[in-house]
């Protein structure tokens, strides 16, 4: 601004001597002007700039301010947390030694805890190697084509050897075929090597109504059946007919629907449920393969 102030009394000077001076000194003072209006124009932008970066900086130390203000606040409002917390931790410490616990009796519930359940998985794990062994024990004999016919499942101790009704008997009969020779001969010697086992023979049917001569339902039928399977183990394998019950259960004890074909395939079918008694049992627990520890 100063330079503008001695700008105007060097252009009145320059006009007033205008008359009095050569060529060469009023070029030289024109180009001393033209120099002089530059750099006053030069002034004039750094003086825009300075006041563009003050109010940046003005407007940068506002957002400082209002930080500055939320972090106070957010110091403020953990610092009662903390209070708050202390006095938890406080009023813990004492509930707790006003409570007096027992640590070791603690222990000591939890380290019967532990103990009952290595009992139950234990007992699991013995239950799961009997299954096993009668499971062996009772297929081993049979041929891996009769197998596919033949279900055979353990469920605590008990067997359950599950034959289809077109593997044993005629169509649309309690007679048995020729066909359920060899695999009954098989199941007949399994029996008899087990001669303190139970047996019961158990018919099964679908949902169909019989229309035969003689049989008046399917009550009648699955009992047939039953009877037909008992019979040939007594005279033809020579089992004990003590150790025989036949039953029949009809159409009442589905294992699939009876909506499909194939669900009726499989209700139509004949069971030999094996039971153990209590020594046996016991044998075969001594028979069971040993866990890894």
């Amino acid at each position: 601004m100063k330079r503008n102030y001695l700008i105007l009394p060097l252009l009145g000077a320059t006009l007033l001597l205008g008359s009095c001076v050569s060529k060469q000194q009023f070029a030289d003072l024109q180009t001393n002007y033209q120099n002089l209006q530059t750099d006053y124009q030069s002034l004039q932008s750094q003086n825009s700039d300075l006041q563009v970066r003050l109010a940046e900086s003005n407007t940068q130390v506002k957002s400082l301010e209002e930080r500055l203000a939320e972090a106070r606040k957010l110091n403020e409002e953990q610092r009662k947390a903390y209070t708050e917390l202390q006095k938890s931790l406080d009023n813990s410490i004492q509930l707790n030694s006003q409570g007096n616990i027992n640590i070791s009796k603690l222990v000591d519930e939890i380290n019967a805890s532990n103990k009952y359940i290595k009992q139950l998985v234990d007992a699991k794990t013995k239950s799961d190697s009997l299954n096993m062994v009668l499971t062996n024990n009772l297929t081993r004999s049979l041929s891996r084509e009769e197998l596919q016919e033949v279900d055979v499942k353990v469920l605590k101790g008990v067997v359950y050897i599950s034959l289809a009704d077109n593997m044993l008997y005629k169509s649309g009969s309690y007679e048995i075929n020729e066909r359920a020779g060899q695999t009954l001969s098989k199941i007949a010697k399994i029996i008899t090597d087990y001669k303190d086992y139970e047996v019961l023979v158990e018919g099964n049917t679908d949902n169909v109504p019989i229309s035969r001569p003689n049989i008046r339902n399917n009550w009648d039928l699955s009992t047939l059946r039953a009877a037909s399977v008992v019979m040939a183990l007594q005279n033809e394998y020579g089992v004990d007919p003590k150790r025989l019950t036949a039953g029949g259960r009809g159409e009442y004890n589905p294992i699939a629907t009876n909506d499909t074909e194939l669900g009726k395939q499989r209700n139509r079918r004949t069971q030999i449920i094996i039971t153990p008694k209590l020594d046996q049992f016991m044998e075969l627990i001594e028979q069971a393969p040993e866990t890894e520890e």
